[in-house]
């Protein structure tokens, strides 16, 4: 059965080195430290490389995450994924549990979540299962 928890987190953003793409073109590469608080009590390492195009508006970038705490009391770690497109200044994002990725408590896990800003504040949604392995 889904379940969903919501709540807030901080977030610090570090570059690094960016990434050569070949020709000269680099994707600009970046660390990013998390702290999740609510039915998600956790910290995690972001991952991300980033591009961006002559049009205004228009970028890209992909992430890696690795999310290790407790998730409705249960303790463990998962990796997600992240897309995130921009698309003429139209936001598209998919945040995506990596499959069999779940540790500890949280073997089996799957699911999304959706990530908000207001107000310089982050905010998460996540929808989340949790089923036996195989």
């Amino acid at each position: 059965m889904a379940q969903q928890v919501k709540g807030e987190f901080e977030v610090k953003r570090t570059p690094e080195g960016g990434c050569d793409l070949g020709d000269g073109a680099v994707a600009g590469h970046f660390r990013f430290d998390k702290r999740f608080h609510g039915a998600l009590d956790a910290t995690a390492v972001v991952h991300m490389l980033a591009v961006g195009t002559e049009v205004e508006g228009s970028a890209a970038y992909v992430a890696v995450e690795r999310i290790a705490g407790s998730l409705d009391g249960r303790v463990g770690a998962f990796l997600t994924q992240h897309t995130g497109t921009l698309d003429r200044g139209a936001p598209t994002l998919a945040v995506t549990v990596v499959p069999d990725s779940g540790s500890g408590e949280l073997k089996g896990l799957s699911g999304r979540m959706t990530i908000d800003i207001a107000d310089g504040k982050h905010f998460y949604s996540f929808d989340y299962e949790l089923t036996q392995p195989e």
